[in-house]
């Protein structure tokens, strides 16, 4: 399972997300002053904040370049407006939307089978891009209610 370690949401309305690895605590260096080379956006009124000097390390920070892509191009909306939603909505959990944006972005990731969504599920950075807080924030939608999406559709 690719998941992220470290996410903390600061009481100043802001997510930190730290993808680096190997500097001890409290000891500068100067090569990983870098930041991420696109706006990061935000989660839930609460900007996201990617820092790369501390230990931990996702192989999906990709996804907040994808997530900011989709809003600026609007592909998935596009998509979601074109399904009907039948389901008894006082039951509903997950929109239309979430669960589509959610196998759109576990494709992306090489998560191609719909079982990967029960350990996706909770992953920081998935959520995040789907548009919930990283931490807690509700999990995202597992296997069964991403097949029955599929078999729908």
């Amino acid at each position: 399972m690719k998941t992220l370690r470290k996410s903390l949401i600061h009481p100043n309305d802001r997510i930190l997300i730290d993808f680096s690895e190997g500097i001890p605590p409290g000891q500068a260096d100067n090569s990983y002053q870098a930041s991420f080379p696109f706006p990061a956006g935000s989660v839930s009124g609460k900007k996201v904040q990617v820092d790369f000097r501390g230990g931990s390390i996702s192989s999906n920070a990709g996804l907040l370049l994808l997530r900011e892509t989709e809003r600026q191009m609007g592909i998935i909306a596009s998509v979601v407006d074109c399904i009907s939603d039948n389901r008894r909505q006082y039951s509903v959990e997950h929109s239309i939307k979430e669960l589509v944006t959610q196998r759109v972005f576990q494709i992306a990731c090489g998560d191609e089978d719909a079982q990967d969504c029960n350990e996706l599920r909770v992953d920081p950075v998935l959520k995040m891009a789907v548009g919930r807080l990283p931490e807690g924030g509700a999990d995202l939608a597992g296997q069964p209610t991403m097949s029955r999406l599929e078999n729908t559709v």
